[in-house]
C-alpha cells in the first residue's frame, strides 16, 4: 500500500528569508512541474491518538495514502525529533519508529537532539533499520565507530522525471542538550554549510532543492533570506505550528520569504505538542516552471482528527507494538515487603523550571540517597508530566523520567558549584524555557530574577554533618556531587562541571531505576517543599 522510492545520493547547503506578499510569481511557463511535499516533525514516539482521540500514525497513514493516490508526484519527509517522549521509545529504543516510518514510506529525514538522547549506538541501530536516507550536512561522525557513514549531507531523488535535492541540517546545541559521543562534531556555520551543499547541487543541474532543518523556526527565518537555490525549508525543533486555519498557530502556512537570489523561499513546520504529539501533518503543493523557479504554492497543516479513518495496516502494527508497552506501563511498583507503593497526592512539574518543586526534591533526594554524595543536582527539563495519586506504576516513572540518563559522581569546588547554579537560573524569565533549572538536595540557595543572568545567586548553603542545619558554601572547599551524565558532561549549559569537575565516576545506573529503588523504600510518597530554593523578584 505504501510506496517505497529508490534514491540516489548527492550534497547540499543554505537557507533564505524576506517577505513576499503574493503566493504567485508570474512567469511564462512551459511544462510546469508539480510536486506535493508531506512532512512531520517532533513526533517524539507518539504513535497513538491523544486523549482527545486526535492524531496518531494510523490516521497519518490514511492521509498519506490518500494524498499519494491523488497526485502524480510526492515526497514524505521528516525534520527530526522522533525519539524520546513515550513508553514506545523506552521499550523499543527507536525500533518502533523504524517500523512505523518504513511502513509509511518516508523518503528522507534529518535528526535532532532527541535522536542522540541514547548515545551513538542506539541511533546507529535506528538508521540501519530505515529504508530511506538520513541527511545532516553539518554532522561529522567519521570518528564514531557506530555512526561513521550513517549520515549523508544531501540526497538527490528522482520524482516524476525531475531531480529533487534534499539537504539536512541540525542544531549545533546537541552536545550540550543531548548525549552524542565526543567522537561526533557539529558544525555551527549553518548558512555556509547549507549554501555549499545547495551550490553543489545546482552545479550538478538540480534546480529544485528542499532543506530539512532542525534549527528551529526563528533561525530558519533568519537564515532563509541569506540562501540561494533553496526553495523550501521543512523545519522542526521549535514545534512551531504554522497554519491558515488553527486558532493557536504561530503564523500562516507557509512563511514566504525572498532568498538571496530574489526567488521565493518557503518555510513550513507542523507543530508538535509539549511532548511532540503527532496531531498534525503538513502538506504543501509546489509548482515550478521549466527553469526550476518556484511559481505557485498552496497548502496547510492537516489536523489528524477523528474524521480521518485509521489505516487498518498501521493500526494493527501500532496495536502490536503497544502490547509490550502496556505490559510495562501497568506493572505495579512494590515495596521490598510486597506492598504497593502509593503516592499521597498528584504532583506535576509546573514549577520545576523556575523554583523548588516537590517532585524535584524527590528526584534529587533519590540520587543523593543512592550515592551518599553531599549535594545532588538534577535539571527541571529532565522531568516530564507528573505523577498521579494512588498506586505507582512503572509506566508513570518512565514517562515522568523519559530520558535514559545514568548517574555520575564527581567532586567540585564550592566556587564552581556557584557558577553551575548561576547557569541553572540564568534563563528564568525567558520564553525559550528553563529546562536547565536546578533541583537540589543537600544544599539550598537564593536567587534574584531582577539581576542580570550569571549574577543572580544571592546565597548558597550546604547541609551540615548533622543533616539538619545548613552552613554557607566554602568557595575553596571541595564537595562531592551526584547528577546525571548529561549534566556532568556539560549538558544544559553546565560546562563548568565538564571543565572543572574532579574524579568523575560515570555509573551504569539509570536515573529511573534509582528513582524506582528509592520510592520502594519510601512509600507512601508525599514530597514537600522545604525551602531549598528561594526566588526573589519573580514577575
Amino acid at each position: 500500500m505504501f510506496r517505497q522510492r529508490t534514491s540516489s545520493h548527492f550534497l547540499g547547503s543554505l537557507l533564505v528569508i524576506a517577505l513576499i506578499s503574493t503566493t504567485m510569481i508570474s512567469s511564462a511557463q512551459e511544462n510546469p512541474y508539480m510536486i506535493t511535499i508531506m512532512h512531520t516533525n517532533d513526533t517524539r514516539a507518539n504513535h497513538l491518538p491523544n486523549g482527545d482521540d486526535v492524531g496518531g500514525a494510523a490516521r497519518q497513514a490514511t492521509m498519506v495514502r490518500d494524498i499519494r493516490d491523488s497526485v502524480d508526484n510526492s515526497l514524505l519527509l521528516d525534520a527530526g525529533g522522533r525519539f524520546t517522549g513515550t513508553l514506545f521509545h523506552r521499550v523499543y529504543a527507536g525500533q518502533d519508529n523504524v517500523q512505523v516510518m518504513n511502513t509509511l514510506g518516508y523518503d528522507a529525514m534529518t535528526v535532532g537532539n532527541p535522536e542522540f538522547d541514547n548515545g551513538d549506538d542506539i541511533l546507529a541501530q535506528f538508521i540501519d533499520g530505515l529504508t530511506f536516507p538520513v541527511v545532516a550536512a553539518n554532522i561529522d561522525a567519521s570518528r564514531s565507530p557506530s555512526l561513521a557513514n550513517k549520515f549523508q549531507p544531501y540526497l538527490v531523488t528522482e520524482v516524476g522525471g525531475e531531480a529533487i535535492g534534499i539537504i539536512g541540517i541540525t542544531t549545533d546545541t546537541i552536545p550540550r542538550i543531548s548525549s552524542p559521543s565526543a567522537n561526533i562534531t557539529f558544525a555551527s556555520n549553518m548558512q555556509q554549510v547549507i549554501q555549499e551543499q545547495a551550490d553543489f547541487l545546482t552545479s550538478e543541474g538540480v534546480n529544485k532543492i528542499i532543506l530539512l532543518s532542525y534549527l528551529g523556526y526563528d533561525l530558519d527565518v533568519e537564515i532563509a533570506p541569506l540562501l540561494s537555490g533553496v526553495d523550501l525549508i521543512v523545519g522542526g525543533n521549535t514545534r512551531t505550528l504554522l497554519s491558515n486555519t488553527a486558532a493557536d498557530s504561530a503564523g500562516p502556512y507557509p512563511t514566504v520569504l525572498q532568498s538571496a537570489d530574489g526567488a521565493p523561499i518557503l518555510i513550513v513546520q507542523s507543530g508538535g505538542g509539549s511532548r511532540g504529539e503527532l496531531i498534525h501533518m503538513g502538506r504543501i503543493d509546489l509548482t515550478f516552471d521549466n527553469t526550476g523557479l518556484l511559481t505557485v504554492w498552496e497548502g496547510d497543516t492537516i489536523l489528524l482528527d477523528s474524521n480521518i479513518a485509521q489505516d487498518p495496516e498501521m493500526e494493527i502494527l501500532i496495536d502490536t507494538l503497544n502490547e509490550e508497552v502496556q505490559i510495562e506501563r501497568q506493572r505495579v511498583i512494590r515495596t521490598p515487603g510486597g506492598d504497593v507503593v502509593t503516592v499521597a497526592n498528584s504532583f506535576n512539574i509546573d514549577d520545576c523550571r523556575i523554583r523548588e518543586c516537590a517532585l524535584g526534591n524527590l528526584v534529587a533526594n533519590a540520587i543523593r540517597w543512592q550515592t551518599g554524595s553531599q549535594i545532588a543536582l538534577t535539571n527541571g527539563g529532565g522531568m516530564r508530566g507528573g505523577i498521579e495519586a494512588g498506586d505507582l506504576l512503572r509506566g508513570e516513572i518512565l514517562e515522568f523520567l523519559p530520558f535514559t540518563n545514568r548517574l555520575t559522581t564527581f567532586r567540585a569546588l564550592g566556587a564552581d558549584i556557584v557558577v553551575a547554579l548561576e547557569n541553572g537560573v540564568s534563563r528564568v524569565g525567558e520564553s525559550s524555557g528553563t529546562g536547565r533549572f536546578p533541583q537540589i538536595s543537600g544544599a539550598r540557595f537564593t536567587y534574584d530574577v531582577s539581576q542580570a543572568p550569571f549574577s543572580r545567586i544571592v546565597s548558597v548553603e550546604v547541609l551540615a554533618g548533622d543533616g539538619i542545619t545548613y552552613e554557607p558554601i566554602d568557595p575553596t572547599a571541595t564537595y562531592s556531587i551526584v547528577t546525571t551524565d548529561f549534566i556532568r558532561k556539560g549538558g544544559d549549559g553546565y560546562q563548568v562541571f565538564a571543565d572543572r569537575g574532579r574524579d568523575a565516576a560515570d555509573t551504569l545506573i539509570f536515573l529511573d531505576d534509582v528513582f524506582q529503588s528509592y520510592v520502594r523504600e519510601h512509600s507512601p510518597l508525599d514530597p514537600q517543599l522545604e525551602g531549598r530554593i528561594t526566588v526573589l523578584n519573580l514577575p
